[in-house]
């Protein structure tokens, strides 16, 4: 008897060691280096970080990409799926097609987009071919902040767009075709079963897929790092400047706090908001 009630904790063991040891361990570190100064408590590493242009910069450009990024990949991937949801010569080459991009790191999805938008990449020479333009399209600079940001949001569509297809492909493939039938029987058109039937009950998945690619996207990296440097300062990239550049390791952990923090709060926020919709629903 006694050995059975150990049962479940001995089972999550390793998963609570694992949180333990990779996120426990660093947040204590975290802590510890933003908010001492020579082993006493200080709120100094605090005041240089926010004091710092940078610092806020980098949060406005971070929150202005989550904003831009997660809603048209949401948009992107519902679309995706229900083309991509019905069988037809192809379908699975297509889909395959879709998350070879998911396969590329960041960093590498950097330099593939650099390459084709730089001033002698190809699609500068392609236009210059073409007789389009007679000189090269500068798209990185920081005098050119605002192509940076659009180049940034479209190198991070297209290879992170497939996270969220695939997970509302799964969500569509569940819907009981019964129900679409009976919609058809009784005389609704494809547009009104899409509204009536399919986007209510795809709900959770776009949900889930929200939250997942929000919290992801306030981490993102590698891919601003290498198409704009600090022309276009995310938190992620500060953190590493401050850490691997001046080697301040307070303020790279002001840094990764507030991306936990943000990741933290939005993730309330949205469970609370979605909580409260399902039981104004259920009411």
């Amino acid at each position: 008897m006694e050995r059975r009630s150990l049962l479940p904790y001995l089972l999550i063991l390793p998963a609570f060691a694992y949180l333990l040891f990779f996120v426990g361990y660093p947040l204590v570190q975290a802590l510890y280096l933003a908010f001492t100064k020579n082993g006493a408590l200080s709120l100094d590493t605090v005041r240089r970080t926010v004091n710092n242009y940078y610092f806020w910069s980098a949060l406005k450009n971070t929150i202005a990409l989550a904003a831009v990024i997660v809603p048209i990949q949401v948009a992107l991937a519902v679309v995706l799926a229900l083309l991509l949801n019905k069988a037809f010569k192809g379908r699975d080459l297509a889909i395959y097609a879709l998350v070879i991009p998911l396969t590329i790191s960041d960093v590498a999805s950097g330099l593939i987009w650099y390459s084709m938008l730089s001033p002698y990449g190809f699609l500068n020479k392609f236009l210059m071919n073409i007789g389009l333009t007679s000189h090269p399209i500068y798209f990185f600079g920081y005098q050119y902040r605002t192509r940076e940001f659009f180049v940034i949001v479209l190198s991070e569509i297209w290879r992170s767009t497939a996270i969220v297809f695939v997970m509302i492909l799964a969500g569509l493939q569940m819907i009981s075709k019964d129900y679409l039938e009976a919609a058809e029987v009784f005389g609704a058109n494809y547009w009104t079963r899409l509204r009536r039937i399919v986007l209510p009950l795809l709900k959770p998945s776009i949900q889930s897929a929200l939250i997942i690619r929000t919290l992801f996207a306030m981490q993102i990296f590698g891919v601003v790092w290498i198409l704009a440097g600090r022309d276009v300062p995310v938190l992620a990239g500060e953190g590493f400047y401050q850490l691997m550049e001046i080697k301040d390791y307070g303020v790279a952990s002001i840094y990764a706090l507030v991306i936990a923090g943000l990741s933290l709060l939005l993730g309330i926020l949205y469970v609370k908001f979605l909580k409260a919709e399902y039981l104004e629903v259920k009411t």
